[in-house]
């Protein structure tokens, strides 16, 4: 929104009284200083609706506003405008009457980008309103890359032919080089690999898989946890593709025998994004995994992960500690990492001297010290940590800790006032403690040391655009241990998505976090040194009323948030 329409809306809000004077301010000050939307930071800071925000907007510049997540779009429409303009101005095309084309704009104000409709398409142009997000989503959805026609296109440009060849496989391990780099850096390869890179993250994939099979390549994208098969490439074009994914990540395209990791950045719509290359050597081929890591996730807080309160409220207790340990649990990819960083992030003041040693670094965080272990020069989790102790840290976090010796030099650090954060393998909360004591810990070691454990997992929520109201039967509901009773009212409906375009007919749509939040008190800790089961340790804990993954996923499915289904898929039966 350009400045004239700001102070509009500024002067709109303080006299509605819908947003105070000193939010309004703060909005404008990180506007300046971070850019973005005045209205998108205000909705997202919680200090206004959408719909409140379009309603004001609508009002002052007197154009009607529309849902575009419900207006039926004419494909013949959407080619008058070319995504590159459509994305830059931030509109969208929705109908033609004679000779004007009705355009959905985020920002109306924007003459330049009216001007250039009416070049582009020879048209006069009305004007509707809606969000920024609404229209970036049909963005996404109507001009979305199609895979295969793109995709058969690339590969007609790199073999006119191929449809008549007959590929040889031959069982040979000497590979010319020389012909894979050139082959890599030919503009069919780059392309296909670009499209591979920017349909992923179109779809907000989180890791990309490209696995050599006997026959083909097949591409799979992560998709809030779950694997979808996105393209099959001929075996013929797999170690230009390998290469060149090598060459980005600055790894050696001669090595196939060794497994190898690396990274790297591009720029999509915007933002940074850093992908972490793995490369492992399988019986086709060689392996590639790329995990995205979007940097602008690094400015959420620990408010910004849809935690429970109560579960909110037990890690500000804990980091608000000056020393001691807290530890996160969970299998890979539960999202332990997002957590740690959302931490860092929300202690991160010029006060503190933060350090990490992590394998690999994921995210590099601007005023935190970053060590990437190096196991080839002995730079170990066990051997950093001690250099890092001499460096008279406030806060430490530890990537994982996966042996005895990092265990030892953790647990003492948080005993001699050091805020020790790290991970830990274990199915729930408590097995945390008693996974320290099979380290070799001793027990009153751990006691007097560990602050708090939270055990983790991810879980798909309902989406937006599809949800729907369905029953589901009591039985089912009690076979789940879900009872109801005067003080646990049973819900006025439960929900479901429907599928959608948007969510690719999953009913699925982003992801939250259950956590189970574990407290270290006096008659716990006596528990410990006393070398109790974690099972007994446990028991004692939900007595106290601590809230178990299943108890915390269940909170969330009553809310509407998510599906009994997912709750019983990442969750087991306590």
């Amino acid at each position: 929104m350009k400045q004239s329409l700001i102070d509009r809306l500024v002067e709109v809000l303080q006299e509605s009284h819908l947003v105070s004077d000193d939010r309004i301010n703060e909005v404008l000050r990180l506007q300046k200083e971070k850019g973005g939307s005045f209205g998108n930071i205000l909705i997202e800071k919680g200090y206004i609706t959408q719909k409140n925000l379009l309603m004001l907007v609508s009002q002052q510049l007197s154009i009607p506003p529309i849902d575009l997540s419900k207006y039926k779009v004419d494909p013949e429409v959407v080619k008058l405008i070319p995504e590159k303009t459509a994305r830059e101005y931030k509109l969208f095309p929705i109908a033609t009457i004679g000779n004007k084309i009705t355009v959905a704009m985020a920002d109306p104000t924007n003459i330049i980008a009216i001007d250039d409709i009416k070049t582009l398409t020879g048209r006069d142009v009305d004007l509707v309103l809606s969000s920024l997000a609404d229209i970036e989503n049909v963005i996404t959805q109507h001009y979305k890359l199609d895979m295969d026609s793109d995709f058969n296109k690339i590969m007609s440009e790199a073999d006119p032919d191929s449809a008549s060849q007959v590929e040889v496989v031959e069982e040979d391990d000497n590979i010319d080089v020389g012909e894979i780099n050139a082959a890599s850096k030919k503009a069919p390869i780059v392309k296909l690999v670009s499209m591979i890179l920017n349909e992923a993250l179109a779809n907000r994939a989180s890791d990309i898989h490209i696995e050599p099979q006997e026959g083909s390549v097949r591409v799979r994208y992560r998709v809030d946890g779950q694997l979808r098969e996105a393209l099959s490439i001929p075996r013929r074009n797999q170690n230009a593709i390998i290469a060149r994914i090598k060459i980005m990540s600055n790894l050696d395209i001669t090595e196939t025998r060794a497994p190898q990791d690396g990274r790297f950045r591009i720029e999509f719509r915007g933002r940074e994004i850093d992908f972490r290359v793995s490369v492992l050597p399988i019986t086709f081929g060689n392996k590639i995994v790329m995990r995205a890591l979007d940097k602008s996730s690094l400015s959420m807080g620990l408010d910004k992960l849809g935690f429970l309160p109560d579960t909110h409220a037990s890690f500000n207790r804990a980091i608000s500690r000056p020393y001691g340990m807290i530890l996160i649990t969970g299998p890979t990819g539960s999202g332990k990492s997002t957590t740690l960083y959302s931490i860092l992030n929300q202690l991160n003041t010029r006060e503190r001297n933060i350090v990490t040693i992590e394998d690999p670094v994921e995210y590099q965080v601007p005023g935190i010290t970053q060590i990437q272990v190096n196991a080839d020069i002995g730079l170990t989790f066990s051997n950093g940590l001690k250099s890092i102790l001499r460096q008279t840290p406030d806060i430490v976090m530890v990537g994982e800790i996966r042996d005895g010796e990092t265990a030892d030099i953790a647990i003492k650090a948080a005993l001699t006032g050091q805020l020790v954060l790290s991970t830990l393998h274990t199915n729930d909360a408590p097995s945390a403690l008693t996974r320290l004591v099979d380290m070799g810990i001793e027990p009153f070691l751990i006691a007097s040391s560990v602050i708090m454990t939270a055990a983790q997992r991810l879980c798909r929520k309902i989406c937006p655009h599809c949800k729907e109201k369905y029953d589901i039967a009591d039985s089912a509901l009690e076979k789940a241990g879900i009872r109801f009773s005067a003080s646990n009212k049973k819900p006025e409906a439960f929900y479901r998505g429907k599928g959608c375009a948007k969510c690719n007919q999953s009913g699925y749509l982003g992801r939250i976090a259950l956590l189970e939040t574990f407290t270290v008190n006096n008659t716990i800790r006596e528990m410990i040194v006393q070398k109790k089961s974690a099972d007994h340790i446990k028991r004692y804990a939900v007595e106290q009323g601590m809230k178990t993954l299943r108890d915390n996923g269940m909170t969330h499915f009553l809310n509407g948030v998510t599906t009994l289904e997912e709750i019983l898929r990442v969750t087991s039966e306590e």
